[in-house]
């Protein structure tokens, strides 16, 4: 998977484009920064800076390995949570079947460093969009690319944008997650029409049906059970009536990060159809979990015996202001750390070299370049401490940071994922 391009990764210079990396690294470039071993703490590194734990990005990618092989599912992981091509390649190196991406910068992105699977989730309607996947299917045939489709409207846009095509774009129907939920279309009645329109033209061939269970409203297990039993009911009636006739295998595909053992658990009822079935399973933000959203929702809190995704992030602060015993302010914001969900978390607490719970410190809100602490009688907090932070939603994460280093538990620096947002 583009070993050219993923090499070239190491070869790019340090400099200021890179927050949080040692001043003194300025010039070199990251094969060589990641070759001195610095540790994070002591090697020149400044707050605020990002860390990614290389023991935990490695048990969560073993563990989702491991959970797509014993349901029988492929894996494609949404790569817009973190557009890293490193990660990328390394769930493919661990059986994904592809890459789920959102939008044409990504898949851009995806093709610069190799990927030969990409499954886009979401309508294109973008003419010049289309005609540059069009090209890339034309100038590699080992190259596959599956889109939503969920109107009649943008089956027309990219008929009329992809005449000319040698290869048709493979297309899967959209089904809604329910009235009022995000993209899809609405009713199966319509989802047919939609099908009867790809059917119409040369530039698209239909190859399944997919859905997002993330959107169904007020989600609890038997709702989601039920909208991803439609979605399976969506594809055996396409089959039923001849819509897939001709196809090696047929894709069915659902899975957020949150509802994944629905997923796994509906998909294990998926019936025989004429083809082979691909069961796509596109949960994304397992490669670094988190400390709050997802920590709340992962669906190995509900199957425990499945094992646990370990949070991987960590952002370290440093403590810039203490103006009273009840305040505090560490020198990351908005620019450095998720928000849109939870506000990041205080942990531990580092001075001399020793690290300690961060008990009595609580994050209120936060500021463009400073974290707004609280703090009670039984926090132990100095200007000058290092704060460690734990985060929410990895997908508002990765974004803010360009160059992460890759920290083993002794605070050894391994290596620098390259994000591309």
């Amino acid at each position: 998977m583009g070993t050219e391009a993923l090499a070239r990764l190491a070869g790019e210079r340090v400099d200021h484009r890179f927050k949080g990396l040692p001043p003194d690294a300025d010039g070199l470039t990251v094969g060589e920064l990641a070759a001195q071993r610095r540790n994070l703490f002591t090697g020149g590194f400044a707050t605020p800076v990002l860390a990614l734990s290389a023991e935990r990005l490695e048990h969560n990618l073993a563990l989702m390995e491991t959970y797509a092989t014993r349901h029988g599912l492929a894996f494609a992981p949404h790569g817009k949570t973190t557009m890293a091509p490193q990660l990328f390649r390394q769930q493919t190196e661990r059986g994904a079947w592809g890459i789920t991406l959102a939008v044409p910068h990504q898949v851009r992105v995806a093709r610069a460093f190799g990927t030969q699977r990409v499954f886009l989730a979401n309508q294109l309607v973008d003419p010049a969009a289309l005609r540059w996947i069009s090209a890339e299917l034309d100038a590699d045939p080992g190259f596959r690319l599956v889109c939503y489709v969920d109107s009649v409207r943008g089956v027309e846009l990219m008929d009329a944008a992809l005449q000319g095509a040698s290869r048709p774009l493979d297309v899967v129907v959209e089904l809604a997650a329910g009235e009022g939920a995000r993209t899809g279309v609405r009713t199966e009645t319509e989802c047919a029409a939609v099908a009867d329109a790809v059917s119409g033209t040369r530039t698209l061939r239909l190859v399944g049906v997919a859905g997002y269970e993330g959107e169904v409203p007020q989600a609890d297990p038997e709702r989601v059970h039920t909208y991803l039993r439609r979605l399976v009911a969506l594809a055996a009636d396409f089959d039923k009536a001849g819509r897939f006739a001709g196809l090696d295998e047929i894709v069915v595909s659902a899975g957020g990060s949150a509802w994944f053992d629905a997923v796994a658990d509906v998909f294990a009822e998926i019936p025989g159809l004429s083809a082979p079935v691909l069961k796509l399973l596109r949960s994304g933000a397992y490669v670094s979990h988190d400390d709050g959203h997802y920590r709340k929702l992962t669906p190995f809190n509900r199957v425990p015996e499945e094992g646990a995704l370990e949070p991987a992030f960590r952002l370290w602060t440093q403590v810039v202001s203490r103006p009273s015993a009840e305040q505090a302010f560490v020198n990351a914001g908005k620019r450095d750390a998720a928000y849109d969900l939870d506000l990041p978390f205080a942990q531990v607490v580092r001075r001399n070299g020793a690290e300690r719970p961060a008990t009595g410190i609580s994050v209120t809100a936060l500021s463009d370049q400073h974290a707004w602490l609280r703090t009670t009688e039984e926090a132990d907090l100095e200007v000058g401490d290092w704060l460690g932070l734990g985060l929410s939603h990895p997908c508002t994460s990765f974004d803010k940071w360009q160059l992460i280093p890759l920290v083993e538990a002794d605070g050894t620096v391994v290596d620098y994922i390259r994000t591309f947002f």
